[in-house]
C-alpha cells in the first residue's frame, strides 16, 4: 500500500514500477479514491463489486460507508520487476483543512493497512510535507503495523540542493518522532524520485531500495505462505485423523452401551418372566386366563419339581419373593433404558469423504507444497547467479 499526501508521487512510482501508463497522476484530489494495480493477462479494468471479488480478504474495506463507488482495479499485464507477485493499493492523496472525502479515509487506510503485506509513505518535500492527517494516520499504523511502515522522501530531485534535502528530512523526522513509538533508533528516510533521462540530476537516487524492499517483502511473504500451507496441512491432517479417531472411540463406547443395556434388558424381562411364572403357580386360574387349560396343564408338568420347592416355601415368603421380582425386574428394565444412551457418530458416506480429504491432503496438497518450494529455491539461485558471477 502507497500513501501519502497529495502529490507525493505514489501514482508515479507505480507507473515506474510496472513501466507502463497506469494511474492518473496529479489528478484532483477530491476524485481520487482507491486503485488496485495488479498483473494479468491482459490490460482491463474492473469496478468496485469486481474488486471485492477478485481480493476477498479486503472484504472490510467494502462495510465502510460510501467507499465502494471510489474502489476499482487496473489490470497490467506487464511481467516488470516482481510485479506478477505484487499487488500495488494507490491510495487517496490525503491533505489538510475543509476537505471533505465522500468516505471515512482514515477507517479504509486503517483497514488497508490491517491486510497489506508493506506499507509504503511518501513525503513529498515540495508539497505539503507535514500534512497532519498523515501524520495521524501514520501514528495509527505505527500502532497495529508498526513493522510494515517504510517511509521515503520522494521527488528529492525537485527538493533543491542536498542542504536543502537534509532539513526536509530533519523536519519530517522530527515530526514523526514527537508520535509516540515513531521514536525509533536508526530512523531511515531515503531519497527518491522518478528517473528521466531529459532531466538528469546529481541528487542520489535510492529508488532501487524500494525495490529491494518489495522484492525482499514478496519472497518473504512467499515463504510465509508456503510455511503457512505445511502448517494448514498438518493441522486439516490431524483434525481429521482426530475425528475419525474419536468417531471410532464413539462407535465402541455405543457398543459397549448398547450390549450393556441389552443385557440388563433381557435380564429384566428374564425376572419379570420368573415373577409371571410364580404368580401363576401361586394363582393357577392367572395362568389359565392366559394359557387356557391345556397350556397351563403342561407348564405345570414341566414347573412340577419348582412347585415341590414353593410348596415347602409359606405362602408369605413366597408372596415376599413374587414382589422382590417384581421391583428387581422394573429396576433392570429402568436401568437398561436410562443406559441406552449414544453418542452421534458419523455416517459411511461422512467417513469416506474425510478419508478422501486426508488422502487428498498429504498426497497432493503437500507434494504440490514441495514442489512449489523446489520451484521457488530454484528461482532465488536464479537470480542470486547472476550477481555472484558479476
Amino acid at each position: 500500500m502507497l500513501m501519502g499526501s497529495h502529490s507525493a508521487g505514489k501514482s508515479s512510482f507505480i507507473d515506474w514500477y510496472v513501466e507502463e501508463h497506469i494511474q492518473n497522476t496529479g489528478a484532483a484530489t477530491e476524485t481520487q479514491g482507491f486503485t488496485f494495480v495488479t498483473s494479468g493477462c491482459k490490460r482491463e479494468s474492473l469496478t468496485g463489486n469486481a474488486t471485492f471479488q477478485l481480493y476477498p480478504h479486503f472484504k472490510p474495506l467494502q462495510e465502510i460507508k460510501g467507499v465502494s463507488e471510489y474502489v476499482h482495479t487496473e489490470i497490467c499485464a506487464s511481467r516488470q520487476k516482481c510485479f506478477s507477485l505484487v499487488t500495488f493499493v494507490d491510495t487517496p492523496g490525503l491533505v489538510d483543512g475543509d476537505m471533505n472525502y465522500p468516505f471515512d479515509v482514515d477507517q479504509a487506510i486503517l483497514s488497508l493497512g490491517d491486510v497489506c503485506d508493506l506499507i509504503l509513505v511518501f513525503f513529498d518535500p515540495m508539497g505539503q510535507t507535514l500534512c497532519k492527517r498523515t501524520l495521524n494516520i501514520v501514528e495509527q499504523l505505527n500502532e497495529r503495523q508498526g513493522d510494515r511502515l517504510r517511509f521515503y522522501l520522494s521527488k528529492a530531485d525537485e527538493a533543491g540542493g542536498e542542504s536543502d534535502r537534509q532539513r526536509v528530512k530533519m523536519q519530517i523526522m522530527q515530526e514523526l518522532c514527537k508520535c509516540p513509538g515513531l521514536n525509533k533508533c536508526g530512523f531511515d528516510m531515503p531519497s527518491i524520485y522518478i528517473p528521466n533521462p531529459n532531466k538528469p540530476s546529481r541528487c542520489v537516487n535510492q529508488i532501487k531500495e524500494v525495490c529491494h524492499t518489495i522484492q525482499k517483502t514478496t519472497e518473504q511473504t512467499v515463504q510465509n505462505t508456503l510455511n503457512t500451507l505445511e502448517k494448514d496441512c498438518e493441522f486439516i491432517s490431524e483434525a481429521v485423523t482426530d475425528t475419525l479417531n474419536n468417531d471410532r472411540q464413539c462407535c465402541k463406547e455405543n457398543w459397549s452401551a448398547c450390549s450393556l443395556s441389552c443385557g440388563l434388558g433381557m435380564l429384566g424381562f428374564s425376572v419379570l418372566l420368573l415373577f409371571t411364572l410364580m404368580l401363576g403357580i401361586l394363582y393357577p386360574e392367572v395362568l389359565e386366563l392366559a394359557l387356557g387349560a391345556y397350556g397351563t396343564e403342561t407348564l405345570l408338568l414341566y414347573l412340577a419339581p419348582a412347585m415341590r420347592v414353593l410348596d415347602s416355601v409359606p405362602v408369605q415368603f413366597q408372596l415376599i419373593i413374587c414382589g422382590f421380582l417384581m421391583q428387581l425386574s422394573v429396576i433392570l428394565i429402568i436401568l437398561a433404558c436410562l443406559l441406552f444412551h449414544t453418542k452421534p457418530t458419523l455416517s459411511g458416506k461422512q467417513k469416506i469423504k474425510l478419508q478422501e480429504k486426508l488422502e487428498y491432503m498429504q498426497e497432493v496438497v503437500k507434494s504440490k507444497k514441495k514442489k512449489l518450494y523446489e520451484e521457488y529455491l530454484r528461482t532465488l539461485v536464479i537470480r542470486i547467479e547472476p550477481k555472484v558471477l558479476g
